[in-house]
C-alpha cells in the first residue's frame, strides 16, 4: 500500500483550450479507468459558470448530480466533491445530498466542503455575494451536526435548522469523512475544529514550497483549538502533465511534469513534507494522459 493517497480530479468544465464539453461517457471512462489503475479517490469539482476578465466563459456540469453518477458507475474507488460549495445550497439539503451520495456509493463518499466564492458566478445565479465566511460558519453549524449526530437545531442570521433530523441514514451513520478547503485564518480554524482532512490547491507552482506557509498556518490553527496537528489529514491539489502535451501553465499553474520518475519524485516531495493525500488535475484532461500516470503509480507503490 502506498504511503500517500492519490486522487484524480475529473473534468467537469468546458475545456480551456477549445471550449469543448466533457461528455458523460468520457467522464465515466476516466473514473472507471482511474479505479482500475489504483487511484484512491476520484474527485468532482463544484463550480457553476466562470466568467473571467479575459471573456473566456466556461460552464461546468452540476456537482451533486455528476457525483451520484460517478458513484453509481464505480465500485471500489472513493468518490468525493472537490469541494462542495456551501454558498450554492441550503445546508440541511447539503447534508441530505451527502448522505444520499454515501448511500449510492455504498460508503465510499468523501465530503469535500468549502465556503464557495462570490463574484460573477454567484451574481449570475442570484446567489449571495456578501458575508461568505459568516454564511459558511453557520452552514457548518448545521451540516456537521446532521452528519455526525443525526440532528441539528440552529437559528442564525443566514441559515436555520429547526429540530431537523437526518433521515434516512446511509451505510455510515456519523462516519462520512469531511475534507474542508481552507486558506485564511477563519477558515483554517473551522477546519481545525471540524475536518478530518484539510485541503488547498496550487495557485502558482505545484511544489511543496508553495504549500509550506499554509501547513504552518494549519498547524497554528490546530494548536489554537487544542487539536493535535498530527490528527488532521493534509491534502494538496496540484497540476500534473504526464505527456509531451503542455499548456497547464497558461491556464492554471506551473505543473509537475517530466518522466514517470520525475513526476513520482515530485509527489514524494509532498509525502515527505507531511501531506497525506494529493488531488491530481491532469493536463490534458484525457484518457491518454491518465494512462501515462500508470508507471507513476507503479513507482509509488514500490516505495
Amino acid at each position: 500500500m502506498r504511503s500517500i493517497e492519490l486522487g484524480l480530479v475529473l473534468p467537469m468544465e468546458e475545456a480551456w483550450t477549445d471550449g469543448s464539453t466533457p461528455r458523460w461517457v468520457e467522464i465515466r471512462e476516466l473514473a472507471i479507468r482511474a479505479e482500475a489503475m489504483g487511484f484512491d479517490t476520484v474527485w468532482i469539482p463544484d463550480e457553476l459558470l466562470w466568467r473571467p476578465l479575459d471573456g473566456q466563459t466556461r460552464g461546468w456540469w452540476e456537482c451533486v448530480a455528476m457525483t451520484g453518477a460517478v458513484a453509481a458507475a464505480t465500485s471500489r474507488v472513493k468518490v468525493g466533491t472537490w469541494v462542495m460549495s456551501a454558498l450554492h445550497r441550503n445546508p440541511g439539503i447539503t447534508a441530505k445530498a451527502v448522505e444520499t451520495l454515501d448511500e449510492i456509493s455504498g460508503g465510499r463518499f468523501v465530503l469535500g466542503l468549502g465556503s464557495g466564492h462570490a463574484g460573477l458566478q454567484a451574481h449570475a445565479f442570484g446567489l449571495p455575494e456578501d458575508h461568505v465566511h459568516a454564511r459558511f460558519e453557520e452552514a457548518v453549524e448545521i451540516i456537521v451536526p446532521l452528519l455526525r449526530a443525526g440532528r441539528a437545531d440552529f437559528q442564525g442570521t443566514y441559515h436555520a435548522a429547526r429540530d431537523l433530523e437526518q433521515r434516512p441514514v446511509g451505510p455510515r451513520p456519523g462516519g462520512i469523512p469531511i475534507m474542508m478547503g481552507a486558506k485564511g485564518p477563519k477558515m483554517l480554524r473551522l477546519a481545525a475544529l471540524h475536518a478530518d482532512t484539510w485541503s488547498w490547491y496550487v495557485e502558482e507552482r505545484s511544489e511543496l514550497a508553495e504549500f509550506a506557509p499554509r501547513l504552518a498556518a494549519l498547524e497554528a490553527a490546530c494548536r489554537e483549538v487544542s487539536r493535535d496537528p498530527a490528527s488532521i489529514g493534509r491534502s494538496a491539489g496540484i497540476i500534473v502533465e504526464p505527456t509531451d502535451i503542455t499548456g497547464a501553465t497558461e491556464a492554471l499553474a506551473v505543473p509537475v511534469r517530466g518522466s514517470a520518475e520525475e513526476i513520482a519524485d515530485g509527489l514524494r516531495e509532498f509525502r515527505a513534507g507531511g501531506f497525506t493525500q494529493i488531488e491530481i488535475l491532469l493536463w490534458p484532461r484525457t484518457l491518454a494522459a491518465l494512462e501515462a500516470m500508470a508507471p507513476v503509480l507503479e513507482l509509488l507503490d514500490a516505495d
